[in-house]
């Protein structure tokens, strides 16, 4: 099963002084909004996301048909489908797909400790 892209999203208190915190670990800015209180930050493949009000807590994401350049992928697996094997194989849903629906889409899962997982496809 190929989830697709990996980063954390992190939830932060002050957005800026989160971004000039990774700045000093050799992240810059890749993605996103500071207006809109969200950033996306890269350190060579590496990806975290900074987002400032949110989300409760921070979460694992995984964007299928993106590369870690988020750029779209020739070939890869739909969010959909993804929901469908995970179900199939017992995993409980805390937010579903549309399975009727095409494109952009998510669906959220937690672990055994009820980290968040989100996949979440952008094409």
């Amino acid at each position: 099963m190929e989830l697709g892209n990996f980063s954390v999203s992190l939830t932060v208190k002050d957005i800026e002084a989160s971004k000039l915190f990774y700045e000093q670990l050799g992240f810059t800015v890749f993605l996103g909004d500071q207006k809109q209180n969200w950033l996306i930050m890269k350190n060579g493949n590496q990806a975290i996301g900074l987002f400032q009000g949110m989300f409760e807590k921070n979460i694992l994401t995984f964007n299928p048909g993106w590369n870690s350049e988020a750029q779209p992928l020739g070939e890869f697996t739909d969010v959909r489908e993804l929901q469908r094997q995970l179900k199939a194989s017992g995993l409980s849903m805390l937010t579903e797909a549309d399975e009727n629906s095409t494109g952009p889409a998510s669906f959220m899962i937690a672990d055994p400790d009820g980290n968040t997982i989100l996949i979440d496809q952008h094409v």
